[in-house]
């Protein structure tokens, strides 16, 4: 008999334990990166709208599923209907969504790996070990597959303790850790010279840029990996949810701290562009488009950090070990989710299924970097692009379509028992039903 989901002990556990999952590289790297890329400001108004108009209500959708039975995501999707050509379909999706979010974990992994490589080095520097420092942030295989391998352990380490003594206790400690860290690292950036240019870009928008259908696909793709939606992670922590909690508002405590985190990293990395500019460092060629966008912290922020001085080894390391800390609390939730579904498919127990998802991810991480130029961008594109919007899709029209009204509204109504007087019950399912296919399929096609 399949296992029943194990549980968070307490509301903010699961509120920090979330956010956490939605808080990651995505955000502190990927988020700055995609505003600098396309016109500061105007990624931001636009992201806000997908935060708002699309991803929030998917993220209800995929608690909601979760919820409901208490199950992982392949169970889950199955149960939303009796009828045996849904329960397929439903299955056959979160079989999809969770073999995309281990594509995901893979390239994560790496570029995970490179910020522990770049965590460590100044720490070699200030030791005296100048060798080791150049290897930790040199390009190569070998340095590529120690830190992926590093970081995955690190990962495994947490999700084998388990939701409660594992996924929680590290989301308890590490998200406070990342607030206080982001918080003080904008706050010394915007002390620079130069910092308050970017500053200016970072929160002016420029309108003409708004409508640029590549701007707008890139800013919904950003807030769905943002919120690790699409790709299981959401609704297998919606399993682990009490009864008793009010959904919307919980999705909107998530929702709200993960844009928080993006916004102040956006307001830590373009001033440090600026500022690295002020340096002497070069952000833009002569047409104006930035250079290095995929690599900006490996490249442009060392540049300023060396610029600083002995001062920048510290500030260096500083803002390393925040990266690492947003890497790992999102990595854990990728890893979990394929985790639990096996644990409770097969009956195998979660010590071995750890480590049997961890090595698959290691083998795909591996061949994407053998064959780096050819599957890194590839890989991305397609999953995070592509795959998580249209299955976030798909999550919200299983739930608003296949299963029956009476039930989704008793699903809502657990901790909320006047869901059915609410402006929220008479306008979300019918939203995503009709709307948010609309806005997504359009955008992607325009895009």
């Amino acid at each position: 008999m399949a296992l029943k989901s194990p549980a968070f002990s307490s509301r903010i556990g699961f509120i920090l334990a979330a956010a956490g999952s939605a808080v990651g590289v995505g955000n502190i790297w990927g988020f700055p990166t995609q505003a600098a890329q396309n016109g500061g400001g105007a990624f931001l108004l636009v992201y806000l709208l997908m935060v708002a108009l699309l991803a929030y209500p998917m993220l209800v959708a995929e608690l909601t599923i979760g919820r409901m039975r208490q199950r992982n995501p392949v169970e889950a999707l199955r149960a939303l209907s009796n009828k045996p050509f849904w329960r397929n379909f439903g299955a056959l999706t979160g079989i999809v969504g969770l073999v995309v979010l281990s594509l995901i974990l893979s390239f994560y992994a790496i570029v995970s790996g490179w910020l522990l490589a770049f965590m460590f080095a100044p720490l070699a520097e200030l030791m005296g070990f100048t060798a080791a420092a150049t290897w930790l942030t040199d390009f190569s295989v070998q340095r590529n597959m120690i830190m992926m391998i590093l970081f995955l352990v690190l990962t495994v380490h947490v999700v084998r303790s388990g939701v409660t003594d594992g996924i929680e206790r590290w989301s308890r400690r590490l998200m406070p850790l990342l607030f206080v860290l982001l918080i003080a690292m904008a706050l010394y950036i915007l002390t620079l010279p130069g910092a308050i240019d970017g500053l200016k870009m970072y929160l002016t928008p420029d309108f003409e840029q708004v409508t640029n259908p590549n701007l707008v696909i890139r800013a919904m793709g950003q807030a769905f990996f943002s919120l690790s939606l699409g790709v299981c992670c959401m609704m297998t922590y919606g399993a682990y949810l009490s009864k008793d909690e009010h959904l919307p508002r919980t999705a909107g405590w998530v929702a709200g701290l993960d844009t928080s985190v993006a916004f102040l990293a956006g307001l830590l990395i373009l001033p440090a562009m600026f500022a690295a500019q002020e340096l002497g460092v070069e952000i833009y060629d002569q047409a104006g488009q930035l250079l290095s966008s995929d690599t900006l912290v490996f490249n442009v922020l060392p540049a300023m950090f060396d610029s600083m001085g002995y001062a920048g080894l510290w500030v260096g390391l500083a803002f390393f070990a925040l990266m690492v800390i947003a890497a790992i609390t999102s990595s854990i939730s990728m890893l979990e989710a394929p985790v639990n579904a096996l644990v409770e498919e097969t009956g195998q127990s979660r010590a071995q299924m750890v480590w049997v998802v961890g090595a698959t991810i290691g083998l795909i991480s591996s061949l994407i970097i053998y064959n780096f130029s050819a599957l890194f961008g590839a890989v991305v594109t397609l999953t995070t692009v592509y795959m998580q919007p249209l299955l976030a899709l798909i999550f919200g029209l299983l739930l608003t379509w296949v299963l029956r009204q009476n039930y989704l509204l008793k699903a809502l109504q657990d901790g909320a028992p006047e869901m059915e007087s609410s402006w929220f019950w008479k306008i979300w399912p019918w939203y995503v039903k009709f709307i948010c296919p609309v806005l997504i399929l359009l955008v992607i096609w325009r895009g």
